[in-house]
């Protein structure tokens, strides 16, 4: 019942996102990275960013589909961390989402409602993220798997230095 109510919510963020998009031109100094558990065990997707961009601040945090007890929330959201309305109660995730990161990269392949809704909650001045996911969600889009993260930041680099963004 409560997917019902965060997907009515997530489809008006998304409405809203599309009406009010604005492209930045302000330079990439910092970077916000939101991904799915799955993917962050099996990539560090966190240190490659730091290396390819030479940023050594970068922020990540993963969608898990269950938090257990005692495990740090600091780094991982799941739908708990959502309310029935779509909105972010979970304090650690609200704290990353409203930093104004002037670069988000949504690093997941697959459609998922609660990384969507966080990305669309985020405050991030520029967003980039894999494609065929939900174009809708992005200013930019890199089409690539995720096991390939290097080939992922070095395309996404180089369209950025295409934009002057760095």
């Amino acid at each position: 019942m409560k997917k019902i109510f965060v997907n009515k919510r997530y489809k008006k963020l998304l409405q809203e996102a599309e009406a009010n998009r604005q492209v930045n031109i302000d330079k990439i100094k910092t970077i916000g990275i939101i991904s799915t558990d799955e993917i962050s065990k099996c990539i560090n997707i966190k240190e490659e960013t730091d290396i390819i961009f030479d940023f050594t601040s970068s922020k990540i945090i993963s969608f898990k589909d269950q938090i257990k007890k005692g495990e740090s929330s600091t780094l991982h959201f799941s739908d708990k961390s959502f309310g029935w309305k779509g909105q972010v109660k979970d304090p650690n995730l609200k704290s990353f989402l409203d930093k104004p990161f002037d670069l988000l990269i949504g690093y997941f392949n697959k459609p998922n409602l609660y990384t969507e809704l966080a990305v669309l909650h985020s405050k991030a001045k520029f967003k980039t993220g894999i494609s065929k996911v939900n174009q809708n969600l992005y200013e930019l889009e890199i089409n690539e798997i995720p096991k390939n993260t290097e080939r992922f930041l070095v395309e996404l680099k180089k369209y950025l230095q295409i934009l002057n963004k760095l």
